[in-house]
């Protein structure tokens, strides 16, 4: 979930290598990908919808106050200041103040980008944990299965090793999003994940199990027979969640450029 350095040569050389660290990083990439599909699995799971009507005065000024709460926090901790939570109670009331549902997805949408937000509050956010973590199990345990049977016929002992590793691991993706925390100690949190090109179609059509058009709009989504370039959007994700009045709730808002200049702004 949240925003990483590039490794430089050498620690990238150390991934290739180091049974334990490969383990590890492959636990963060199953993280963040049961994250995307907790968030955006609603239209297939929750029988929520699509809202391409969301205002776009709206729109832009939840992209404002996200980026104004990102900024507000230390680099190096996901939990907001003291001086941030009026702005974050603000953005997580949203749904009583303005109307809007909660679960769904408010598109707001121009040619080549698209902003996308999705408010849960009380028993809904139980079940996004419970989700997020049945997500990451199944993933975990699927790969671990599959590397069995790729490597353990080989008696290499570094993949053993690679192996023994990703036994270890286990990871409580609640305590990751740093729940107990949250209702604790009423603490506001902010964390972000950030990808420079995803594949379109994969968030639309498997992730979602929607048309990419009903994501991006008919101008904006891929032909028929598309190209990588025609399927690539940089994306950036947040996750706002608090306590507020003995209510759990969470903000997620998506941010979807295309990575082409092909759109005429």
């Amino acid at each position: 979930m949240y925003d990483e350095n590039e490794p430089n040569d050498e620690s990238q050389a150390q991934r290739s290598t180091d049974p334990a660290v490969r383990a590890k990083d492959k636990s963060d990439e199953l993280r963040m990908a049961a994250e995307l599909f907790a968030i955006f699995e609603g239209c297939r799971k929750f029988d929520a919808q699509i809202l391409p009507g969301f205002d776009p005065q709206l729109a832009r000024e939840v992209q404002q106050t996200i980026g104004k709460l990102e900024k507000s926090k230390a680099p190096d901790s996901p939990i907001l200041p003291e001086a941030s939570i009026a702005d974050a109670t603000k953005l997580l009331n949203l749904p009583t103040d303005r109307d809007l549902s909660t679960n769904d997805y408010h598109v707001q949408r121009r040619p080549g980008e698209v902003m996308i937000a999705r408010w849960l509050a009380g028993e809904q956010v139980g079940t996004f944990y419970q989700r997020l973590q049945a997500h990451f199990d199944a993933a975990l345990d699927g790969f671990k299965e599959d590397q069995r049977q790729a490597h353990e016929w080989k008696h290499d002992q570094n993949e053993k090793a690679y192996l023994a590793a990703l036994d270890t691991i286990e990871v409580r993706m609640p305590e990751r999003y740093l729940r107990d925390s949250i209702r604790q100690h009423n603490l506001f949190v902010l964390s972000t994940q950030t990808a420079d090109e995803i594949n379109i179609a994969y968030l639309s059509d498997y992730v979602m199990g929607v048309s990419a058009d009903e994501i991006v709009g008919s101008q904006s989504a891929p032909p028929a027979d598309p190209t990588e370039t025609d399927l690539a959007w940089f994306f950036k994700l947040f996750s706002l969640r608090a306590l507020i009045d003995n209510k759990e709730h969470m903000c997620f808002f998506a941010y979807l450029q295309k990575t082409d200049d092909s759109f005429d702004w």
